[in-house]
């Protein structure tokens, strides 16, 4: 059996580890990849665990384009075969072709190739990733994320390749994590949870004990996330002028400055350059020095009101899951205009959002005389309970007002969809009619809810993949720590 692993820059080492637990417990040793970052190939070029018999190189592909001639009977072939159904998305998902997000802060927002270039860029990943699977015939691709032009034409051309495509996505409940083959859903859970019965399986009294205990006291799936920990005060936002901290901040940026200098990255197309992270910041220091506190209304539980808690982006939830509703002022208008005449819409910044958003974006949303913004210190548990709808493009506070038995409208695919008190609104003119559904059907019974949550436990392993990703420098307590999901994914693959 041969794996292909989609290793996106820094998960380059924790798929690599998955890899290695993969080879000494279960005996797959062949292995080929694709990665994102230069530091991350060269870490997997140096170690001797694994002899990958090919890695591509997301930089090194693109930099062809500049001596590719455009085809566009090449680019004909490739739109029939695996076009969806033309090859917009593959663009579309890709923050850096697009806006040169990333590579520059939110919010700016200039593509940094043409229309042309873009297309070339297109052909020669296509071409290589089409070579490889050719010549490696994996019998999986495994990854984290699908959120580039490379990862997604990879996923999508295996997939047609009849190659069997596995992603780890985040359950929203505690630390666990379970496997689909579908970056938008829970592939294993959607057919399963319908024919699961009412038994006391454990897997089920774990399901009612979770939902009892959540509807008691509400807990985020990931609390850095939340506003204690993100800075949604203006205090947090100048921590950089407290002498100590400056100095630390200035030690950094000296630091990085003389790895730019040596580094072989910086001539790469997803390089961060200190010039940039410099510039950037301190046009985000500026901007937070009006700051917005004069635009937040006070929150009163008491109104009528749905509730629609803004994304963070640029980021898969929405270029992936919601393409077509990416511009999410637009869409709070829509929504706005949607509802009875009494109601409010509140609406609530993402905690990671606050010191990026200009001024100029919550001006906008004001102009819908029923849209109130609320101060981002309030945490959504404190909203929830009190709203008659909850309205999400494709986040996890739909997840949440799911569990707290509300009713919840979706405008992009999302795991939870696939029940049937959630509505997913496909067609915008319909939304009032959805509204109206919404808020007056009857709330059903937990059935069903339990009957999903009973399969996610059954199908899910716990596995702390932010802090494994993020955070831990300890090479053995990472292997350790991926260890479930590298037996899930044995299971996965009927290896045990």
């Amino acid at each position: 059996m041969k794996g292909c692993l989609l290793l996106q820059r820094r998960f380059a080492y924790i798929g690599h580890y998955i890899a290695l637990e993969l080879k000494q417990k279960y005996g797959i040793e062949n292995f080929c990849g694709y990665v994102y970052l230069r530091t991350s190939l060269n870490f997997l070029k140096l170690q001797t665990d694994i002899r990958y018999s090919t890695l591509l190189l997301d930089e090194d592909i693109h930099e062809r384009y500049k001596t590719e001639k455009l085809d566009p009977v090449y680019l004909t072939y490739l739109e029939k075969e695996f076009g969806i159904p033309f090859l917009w998305p593959y663009l579309a998902i890709d923050r850096v072709l697009m806006s040169n997000q990333l590579i520059r802060e939110y919010p700016y927002n200039k593509p940094p190739f043409t229309h042309e270039e873009m297309l070339r860029i297109l052909q020669v990943h296509a071409k290589v990733i089409i070579k490889m699977l050719e010549e490696e015939k994996p019998d999986f691709v495994f990854g984290s994320v699908v959120g580039g032009i490379g990862s997604m034409l990879l996923w999508n051309i295996a997939k047609k390749f009849g190659v069997k495509t596995i992603i780890v996505l985040p359950t929203c409940i505690r630390n666990s994590y379970i496997l689909s083959e579908d970056p938008c859903t829970f592939t294993s859970i959607d057919a399963k949870y319908k024919n699961i019965e009412a038994t006391n399986s454990p897997s089920r009294i774990v399901a009612k004990e979770f939902l009892e205990e959540f509807r008691k006291s509400p807990q985020p799936y990931f609390e850095k996330f939340t506003p204690r920990h993100q800075p949604v005060s203006r205090s947090k936002q100048f921590k950089f002028l407290n002498p100590l901290k400056g100095y630390k901040s200035f030690a950094t940026f000296f630091r990085e400055i003389i790895k730019h200098l040596s580094s072989k990255e910086k001539y790469d197309y997803s390089y961060i350059g200190p010039w940039n992270y410099l510039r950037d910041t301190l046009k985000r220091k500026a901007r937070n020095l009006i700051g917005t506190n004069d635009l937040y209304e006070p929150f009163d539980p008491q109104e009528d009101f749905a509730f629609f808690p803004l994304h963070y982006e640029p980021e898969t939830s929405l270029l992936l899951q919601a393409p077509y509703y990416t511009n999410q002022a637009h869409l709070i208008g829509q929504i706005a205009r949607s509802l009875p005449v009494q109601y409010k819409l509140v609406v609530k910044e993402h905690p990671q959002m606050v010191e990026y958003r200009p001024r100029s974006f919550y001006k906008e949303l004001k102009k819908s005389p029923n849209v109130k913004i609320v101060s981002p210190k309030i945490n959504s548990f404190a909203i929830i309970p009190f709203a008659k709808l909850i309205t999400t493009i494709a986040g996890t506070v739909g997840w949440e007002g799911i569990l707290l038995n509300k009713p919840v409208i979706t405008f992009g695919h999302q795991f939870y969809n696939t029940l049937s008190s959630v509505k997913h609104c496909l067609d915008i003119e319909n939304l009032p009619n959805l509204v109206n559904e919404a808020i007056n059907t009857p709330r059903p019974n937990d059935d069903e809810l339990i009957n999903y949550l009973t399969a996610i436990f059954e199908d899910s392993e716990t596995f702390e993949l932010h802090r494994l990703w993020t955070e831990e420098t300890d090479v053995n307590k990472k292997i350790e720590g991926v260890r479930p999901i590298a037996e899930l994914l044995a299971k996965y693959l009927k290896i045990i």
